[in-house]
Parts: structure tokens; C-alpha cells; sequence
């Protein structure tokens, strides 16, 4: 697979760090596998975390291939990256065709990159995940490898203003050793010790993270820390009640078309 556009788009990133002096903690990165397929299940608390999920698989030698929403697909400037990087679009409406585009990547010895909640977690903990990275896994015969992310919410999450070039910020990248599940195994709970590992990490990551918001920057700090971001329960509820305008405002646009 030619790589044209994934080399100079991390040598940009990696350029803007260092420009932003962003303070990188990673471990773990052992983890992923150098050779063969994988796939590798983050958590989610940024519109910024797929790069630094791959960043996290950079000391491998490995190019994550995201599965990420049709939507930036179809945006002018970050569409052409995407498709430029053989990230894999999704389209929740018929999710078959990027399933087995995921498998059949996997297969020729890609790693697939997942976030596996599908949404930003607005109370920075993992929420409710499905079993398809699992089943994904099991059905390439690839190792399953849980990885959690934190600080990048303070640069650009759901519901608070883009705050791109903060610097200083740590970011903290955590790889957890890999799952082999196979067929005949319970994938629900496969699916459930994913989360827990992937829960574990981030909290780990969030305990250890080298700075305490100030007393005004309480938003992204978790509710158990004795932040201001939403609980579990509240996020779920706003989650819930944006779904329901989603819906509402597709159910418009489709009356007047049909009108």
C-alpha cells in the first residue's frame, strides 16, 4: 500500500508538538505487535485522540488505519487526509461494508485503530462498548490491544471551545498488553474485560496525570477527581438528548425533500 500521505502528515504533527512543547508520557508501546495484524481499542475523550492513539503506535513501526465516521469523510480538507491515509469510513446506517474493510485490512497484516464507545465520552470515563472490536479480532485471528488516552480534552472535546495551540499540556499515552480472544469464547464478556482493562488504564492515567486543574478548569478533570465534567449518569442523559435532536433534525430534512 503506497503511504504518500500518512508520512509527511505525522512529521507535521510531530512538528506541531514540538512546537507546542506538548509533554508526552507513553508506555506500553511494546504492546503493539511490529508484524501482523491487530486491532487496537482506545478510549475517547477528543476530536484530537486518533492522533494520538497512532502516535502511541509509532515507536512500533506501525501506521494505524482508524475506523472513523463517514461525516469527515466528506469534508473538504479533512476528507482527501483521511482517504489519503486508508483511514476506513463508517457509516452507522449500513456498518457492513466498513466491517469487512477493517477485516480485510487486518487480514493483510494492518493495524485497525477503534474507538470502540463510537462517541466522546463527555464524563472522561469509557462507557458502554460493543463487542464488534472483539469480534473483529477473533474473526482475522489478531490480537485485541486496549490503549487509553487523556489530556487531549483539554485542546478540543465535545462542548467547550478549541483550545489547539495550549502549551505545555501533558499528554499521557497508556498501551495494555494484548488479548487473544478466539471463537467459542463469550464475546460479551471478552467485551467486558476489554472495557475493564481499557477503564484501568485511563484511570491510571487520569491518578498519575502531572497537573491538577485550576479552580476554573475543574470541566475536564472526571467527576470521581472531584471535577466538574459530567457524571456517568449526565452524560449519558446529554447523549441521549443529542441523539434525539440528531433524529429529529434528519426526520425534518427528509420531510422536505420529500416535499
Amino acid at each position: 500500500m503506497a503511504e504518500i500521505v500518512y508520512p509527511p502528515v505525522i512529521k507535521a504533527a510531530k512538528g506541531l508538538f514540538k512546537a507546542l512543547n506538548l509533554k508526552f508520557r507513553l508506555e506500553g508501546t511494546e504492546n503493539i505487535p511490529a508484524t501482523g495484524g491487530a486491532v487496537l481499542v482506545s478510549n475517547h475523550v477528543s476530536y484530537l485522540d486518533f492522533i494520538f492513539a497512532g502516535l502511541g503506535a509509532h515507536p512500533a513501526g506501525r501506521l494505524v488505519r482508524f475506523m472513523a465516521k463517514k461525516e469527515i469523510f466528506d469534508n473538504r480538507i479533512a476528507g482527501p487526509l483521511m482517504r489519503g491515509m486508508h483511514h476506513i469510513p463508517v457509516d452507522r446506517q449500513a456498518g457492513a461494508a466498513s466491517y469487512k474493510a477493517a477485516l480485510n485490512a487486518l487480514k493483510s497484516g494492518e493495524v485497525i485503530g477503534v474507538f470502540a464507545e463510537a462517541t466522546i465520552s463527555r464524563s472522561f470515563t469509557v462507557k458502554d462498548i460493543k463487542s464488534g472490536a472483539v469480534r473483529m479480532a477473533v474473526a482475522a485471528n489478531v490480537p485485541l490491544v486496549p490503549m487509553a488516552i487523556w489530556g487531549p480534552q483539554r485542546l478540543w472535546t465535545k462542548g467547550r471551545p478549541r483550545q489547539l495551540f495550549q502549551r505545555g499540556v501533558p499528554i499521557t499515552i497508556l498501551v495494555g498488553e494484548p488479548m487473544h480472544p478466539k471463537r467459542g469464547d463469550d464475546y460479551d464478556q471478552v467485551t467486558k474485560e476489554l472495557r475493564q482493562r481499557i477503564s484501568d488504564l485511563l484511570e491510571k492515567a487520569q491518578r498519575e496525570y502531572p497537573e491538577i486543574p485550576a479552580a476554573d478548569e475543574k470541566w475536564w478533570q472526571p467527576a470521581y477527581l472531584g471535577g466538574t465534567a459530567p457524571t456517568p449518569e449526565e452524560a449519558e442523559a446529554l447523549d441521549a438528548a443529542e441523539a434525539e435532536e440528531r433524529a429529529a433534525r434528519r426526520a425534518a430534512r427528509e420531510a422536505r425533500e420529500q416535499g
